[in-house]
């Protein structure tokens, strides 16, 4: 009997050219504080609506551990939160997020996620978005995916606009004391097949969709 029989989203694994996402185990936990610790954003700027990189580096390496350990133990099939480590060539450089409330009844996702300061600019933030709605559409039959960015972080809403979000309104925010803009981007089940680009292979969902509050034995999406 393995960790599987218990936790079968330990066997979960999206692939793309060039990331793994997958379920992280403490090393690869260990790793991720890590890199929260080492910065993920410039000091000047505060991309996230839940400011926790604000914090010391030792309390952001904690935060991480923490966030991952209560997702774990909250996790319901009526309201869930799947968080896995992107890996490139050994090494984890980020974490992808992706989550519902009522998702058998919604068909509706929302996700998150950041990389280490190491790793901006390389494109891996599009192939780990479009490696989760892969999972979504084609592996749990989503009708929607919403994400959300602040007006001036030109990098979330590109990635947005290359895999085919539209804009889905505007939310007013607090951050650091001053009022910002967060745009909500919303992406179809229809628009996402006409912009997918991303070649993704997904491997261990079967197992998984009563988890996600769906039938079980289903296949998943490939490429």
């Amino acid at each position: 009997m393995t960790v599987l029989t218990h936790w079968p989203l330990a066997g979960l694994r999206l692939t793309t050219p060039r990331l793994e996402l997958r379920s992280p185990d403490p090393d690869d936990l260990a790793a991720l504080a890590s890199s929260a610790a080492d910065g993920v954003h410039d000091p000047a700027v505060q991309p996230f609506t839940v400011a926790w990189t604000d914090a010391e580096p030792e309390q952001r390496a904690r935060n991480v551990l923490q966030y991952h350990w209560r997702c774990w133990a909250e996790w319901r099939p009526e309201d869930w939160e799947l968080n896995l480590v992107a890996v490139r060539d050994g090494t984890v450089v980020g974490t992808q997020g992706i989550g519902a409330r009522d998702f058998a009844v919604r068909r509706e996702v929302g996700t998150g996620s950041w990389l280490g300061r190491a790793h901006h600019g390389q494109g891996l933030g599009t192939e780990m978005r479009a490696a989760v709605l892969q999972l979504a559409f084609a592996g749990l039959g989503a009708q929607h995916a919403v994400s959300g960015a602040y007006a001036d972080n030109a990098a979330s809403l590109e990635v947005s606009r290359k895999l085919g979000y539209r804009e889905d309104g505007i939310e007013r925010h607090a951050v650091r004391g001053a009022p910002v803009e967060l745009r909500r981007l919303r992406l179809t089940a229809d628009r996402w097949r006409r912009y997918r680009s991303v070649p993704v292979q997904v491997a261990g969902l079967p197992e998984c969709l009563p988890w996600f509050g769906l039938p079980g034995g289903g296949a998943a999406g490939g490429s």
